[in-house]
């Protein structure tokens, strides 16, 4: 069967235009269909548009997008903090930190005892010194030479002598510390006035009992003095002392043990047992002599105690005076009568 080319051609035009009409009408029915039923789409934005997007607006004149949403809570600054909002450190937060530290050290610095701050002053000063001079200058400039005290008028030497624990360690970091906790302890007890009169009289004790036995330096000595008084003051006390549980008036005996153990060598004992005779003669005339029928003349001036424990004569008048108001005032009775 032979078919022509031009019935050949009419053929597939119409079959092309039979799909045409097929299409147009599937595709009609189709947007008929969903014509009725919009759907909702979400666009997301990815940072690079987003970062593009704010660029745009500040180069148009400083215009700002509106925040808000879930994400609005990264962006309030209503609440200073030093990270930011991926967790990070601020730049100023460490100089704010730092500062925070400073300030809480100062204030713990400020709240030790007067006394007992000056002294730990005094003895920071005087390692400091005893560091820049090297040893040689600081024995020569710092240590007890009794000649020189009494010809030579350097009366600063008792009390550098007394405030010297030697180059920074940890023994120092001890010393120091028995110094901060038996000096605020004994001055707490007694007040300040009392207990300005009992460093000085240690000092002076101590500069005789060391120039008598070659001792250049003595602050160890000062601080057993503290501690025994301390341990007299209570001495059946119990006290936790390494691992054992001992009567408080033991503890000096024992750190005197301990260090004669570290050193190796008996004469470590020494500055013990020159504390231990000073305190010990302060605490007898203080506390012995006076209920054997002797005088207490260990008592500081009035000037001293009115300048340095005004505050604590003031809080005793107050609680004196409130309770005298607080007693109940009765019609009371007449003599005689029962």
């Amino acid at each position: 069967m032979r078919f022509s080319a031009p019935r050949c051609m009419g053929t597939a035009i119409a079959m092309a235009c039979i799909g045409v009409s097929v299409a147009t009408q599937s595709l009609h029915n189709t947007f008929s269909t969903y014509s009725f039923q919009p759907q909702r789409t979400f666009t997301t934005k990815s940072p690079e548009s987003t970062i593009l997007s704010d660029l745009l607006l500040d180069i148009r004149g400083g215009a700002q997008r509106k925040r808000g949403g879930r994400t609005a809570s990264l962006y309030n600054t209503s609440k200073t903090s030093n990270k930011t909002a991926t967790g990070k450190k601020k730049v100023g937060g460490a100089k704010e930190e730092k500062k925070s530290a400073v300030s809480d050290t100062l204030t713990k610095y400020k709240s030790i005892l007067p006394l007992t701050r000056i002294y730990i002053t005094m003895v920071g000063i005087v390692t400091l010194l005893g560091l820049i001079l090297g040893d040689e200058l600081s024995q020569g400039l710092l240590a007890l030479d009794p000649i020189r005290v009494m010809y030579g008028l350097e009366l600063w030497r008792p009390f550098t002598a007394a405030c010297f624990l030697g180059p920074p360690s940890i023994g120092w970091l001890m010393n120091a510390y028995y110094l901060f906790e038996y000096g605020s302890s004994l001055e707490r007890a007694f007040g300040t006035a009392q207990h300005l009169l009992f460093l000085l009289l240690q000092i002076g004790f101590l500069s005789v009992f060391s120039a008598f036995f070659a001792q250049p330096f003595f602050a160890q000595s000062v601080i057993t003095s503290m501690l025994h008084v301390l341990s007299r003051s209570m001495p059946n006390q119990k006290v936790k002392w390494l691992i054992f549980t001992v009567p408080y008036w033991t503890l000096p005996y024992g750190l005197m043990a301990s260090d004669v153990l570290q050193a190796g060598n008996a004469a470590a004992a020494l500055p013990h047992v020159l504390g231990i005779l000073s305190g010990h003669l302060f605490f007898f005339h203080k506390n012995i002599w006076p209920k054997l029928g002797g005088e207490d003349w260990l008592v500081p001036p009035d000037f001293l105690v009115r300048r340095l424990d005004a505050d604590a004569r003031n809080k005793s008048k107050d609680s004196i005076s409130a309770a005298l108001k607080s007693r109940k005032k009765g019609k009371g009775k007449k003599l005689g009568s029962s």
